[in-house]
């Protein structure tokens, strides 16, 4: 089922969504070789704590840490490690949910390591406008598959995939909500988007194939060719007139 937000839940996604930002400005700043990913995770849970947060991700479902740390091929779900050292040229993506007050934020971003091929440049840069054509499309009347075509016919006009076994969501007073947002698919298909609708759009770009699996941990999901990954993400609110991104810092 699909809920609707009244604009006091909205202000309080809001408030959430702003502290998932504040918490990936905080930890980009140690993104950089020999940084171990767990570390990043520590960094992470101790900053959304300082706010009387709890980091949302942390024991969903049985997930162990607070930050899914995806790096290179790495297309979601990585957990983060002690021993997982991020080295010069890696990209990662860094994942995180913030809960206060009965109500989610999310937000990922992926991050060069020092300095990168310019190949991952451009795979980086064309997920991150893949999402920015997606939430342009997230209006009031249009529909969730014109959403997900337009992200999909950008990137593969730049010769990449979009990943289908991993799709966006509804957020409000859980961390995943109807509707499932695809990041693919036809024009004019899917439900109608109305005022009060709050979704995470969320494209995942690989370099090769879109297929992907998941290792035996039961959670890190990697490209099936070895590809390099990458994935932005914001949560929207569908507005009577425009779209607001609610999962920014200020």
């Amino acid at each position: 089922m699909v809920y609707y937000k009244s604009a006091e839940e909205i202000e309080l996604i809001r408030a959430n969504c702003r502290l998932t930002a504040q918490t990936l400005d905080y930890i980009s700043e140690h993104v950089k070789p020999g940084v171990s990913t767990l570390y990043l995770d520590g960094l992470a849970e101790d900053y959304i704590r300082s706010f009387d947060a709890v980091p949302s991700f942390l024991g969903f479902k049985g997930y162990p840490n607070s930050i899914c740390a995806s790096v290179n091929d790495v297309v979601v779900h990585g957990i983060p490690g002690k021993n997982d050292i991020l080295k010069e040229g890696d990209i990662i993506t860094i994942d995180v949910g913030v809960c206060k007050n009965g109500y989610y934020g999310d937000k990922a971003i992926t991050y060069p390591v020092g300095e990168i091929s310019s190949y991952a440049k451009n795979l980086i840069k064309v997920t991150r406008k893949a999402l920015d054509i997606g939430i342009s499309e997230a209006v009031e009347n249009n529909r969730l598959g014109d959403i997900g075509n337009a992200i999909q016919t950008y990137v593969e006009k730049q010769g990449f995939s979009v990943v289908r076994d991993f799709v966006g969501h509804g957020i409000g007073s859980s961390p995943h909500e109807d509707p499932q947002v695809q990041h693919f698919g036809r024009t004019g298909t899917g439900m109608t988007l109305k005022k009060g609708l709050v979704i995470a759009i969320e494209p995942m770009i690989n370099a090769g194939s879109y297929q992907t699996k998941v290792l035996s941990d039961g959670w890190t999901a990697v490209s099936v060719d070895g590809s390099l990954s990458a994935q932005f993400e914001h949560v929207v609110v569908i507005t009577d007139n425009s779209t607001e991104i609610l999962t920014l810092s200020h």
